[in-house]
């Protein structure tokens, strides 16, 4: 406490005309009192920046935490004994408090002293750079250091540290970036950005202003997936393309998570996934061989409609952007074949017609409604009803189809998503069904009757 020691024998000099420190503001030595103070604190501030300049090594920091510490112990001491100072002659002549004033001098004598403002700086940034490259640090000293400089305002902490930090945070970020690109496949690029944002995100909570989280992140995020990411999402033989053909659902959140940070991130990936289906399903509906068998086919379909369900479901967070996509691409493909409607009709009469044969009925109410999502998306509907209006009325002729119950829910889902119209001639199929079992059946009561 030789600081605020050296103070108090100078404030006992003042209180030679006065008793209390009330008594020498009420008598309007408040300006001498206030002047005195400035000039005693400069005076050891000046000796702590010496002890600091002198400290070498890692004990610079230790040395500039322990003044800091001396001087808020002191500033507290003087602020109490001067309240009744601080009350009145400093707002009326619009001085600085002298805690705060303390705090000005603080930081224009040491921590922006011409020999310790660069060393400070200098000194933090390569503790972090340390410990990005594997080296443990004193995160405690850390913690204090920039919480003084937080307590000297927001512009110190801004100036003095923040803005270098994410200077030199970008530029290694740019490098490692490169260094990584250039040898690792993108699913452990991925896990090495997500690796890097989540020890961004901890430095901050451990030693840094929290408002510093948004902007290490923004370069993190820039400078690693940003300026990467049309090489990442399309990188051969590890891309998105690549995930999505292997059902590497891991990766494929990862990648959603993080571009979803990006401008254009999320776009970008949705359009390349697009395109995928659209080739992929090309290459499905216009394949001669798999033209040979109907149903085969429009399992394919299926099949790939799951797969697909089940990758944004489970890693794009169900994002309805991506649904849309989804169910544009397979518009777009399963049109490019005029017998689709064709064959959705024939994979439906072989369900209709096995039916609980092969499944339960409610196994197969789940088959139709996924049937119904490819009808969906049929732009020829009306050849779908011609070739469905033939298929059913050979299950009905023939006594072929599996159940009334499961027939007429098809026509419920048919009716539901176009309409009484589309459906009433196939209803009125059962209707004469029922009309020509009725007449059969009168027809043989009768003949009995007479026999």
């Amino acid at each position: 406490f030789k600081m605020s020691l050296n103070i108090l024998v100078n404030i006992i000099f003042f209180l030679y005309y006065g008793r209390t420190a009330y008594n020498m503001v009420l008598n309007k030595f408040a300006p001498q009192l206030y002047e005195k103070l400035t000039e005693n604190m400069k005076e050891h501030l000046e000796d702590m920046r010496t002890c600091i300049d002198a400290a070498q090594g890692g004990l610079f920091l230790e040395e500039l935490q322990r003044k800091w510490n001396d001087h808020n112990k002191a500033l507290t001491m003087i602020r109490d004994i001067l309240m009744y100072m601080d009350r009145t002659y400093i707002p009326t002549n619009k001085k600085t408090p002298v805690f705060d004033h303390g705090l000005e001098l603080w930081r224009d004598t040491i921590v922006r002293s011409p020999t310790i403002q660069g060393r400070l700086s200098d000194t933090l940034l390569e503790l972090i750079h340390s410990e990005r490259t594997g080296e443990v640090i004193n995160r405690g000293l850390m913690r204090t250091t920039t919480k003084m400089l937080m307590d000297l305002g927001l512009s110190v902490y801004q100036d003095d540290f923040e803005r270098p930090f994410l200077e030199v945070s970008a530029s290694f970020y740019s490098g490692e970036s490169q260094q990584f690109i250039e040898c690792c496949a993108c699913g452990e690029y991925l896990k090495q950005a997500e690796r890097r944002l989540s020890e961004e995100s901890e430095r901050v909570s451990q030693y840094l202003d929290v408002k510093t989280h948004e902007k290490i992140t923004a370069v993190v995020v820039n400078e690693m997936l940003a300026n990467h990411m049309q090489r990442l999402i399309l990188m051969e033989n590890s891309g998105l393309v690549n995930m999505l053909v292997e059902d590497r659902y891991e990766d494929l959140t990862r990648m959603y998570t993080l571009f979803n940070h990006v401008p254009d991130g999320l776009t970008t990936i949705r359009s390349v996934m697009a395109s995928h289906i659209k080739d992929t399903g090309k290459s499905l509906v216009t394949d001669p061989e798999r033209l040979k068998d109907p149903v085969d086919f429009v399992q394919r379909l299926l099949n790939m409609k799951d797969k697909y369900d089940n990758i944004i479901n489970v890693s794009f967070s169900n994002d309805k952007s991506f649904l849309n996509a989804l169910n544009s691409s397979f518009e777009h493909f399963i049109n490019l074949n005029n017998r689709s409607p064709e064959f959705i009709s024939l994979f439906v009469d072989d369900k209709l017609r096995k039916g609980v044969k092969e499944a339960n009925e409610e196994d197969l109410e789940t088959v139709l409604d996924k049937v119904m999502m490819l009808f969906r998306y049929l732009q020829e509907k009306d050849l779908f009803e011609k070739y469905y209006k033939q298929h059913l009325a050979k299950r009905l002729i023939s006594g072929r189809a599996a159940s009334d119950d499961s027939e007429r829910s098809m026509l419920v889902k048919l009716k539901t998503e176009c309409g009484y119209q589309f459906t009433s001639k196939l209803e009125g199929m059962f209707t004469d069904l029922k009309t020509s079992e009725d007449t059969t059946q009168g027809f043989y009561a009768s003949t009995s009757s007479e026999l």
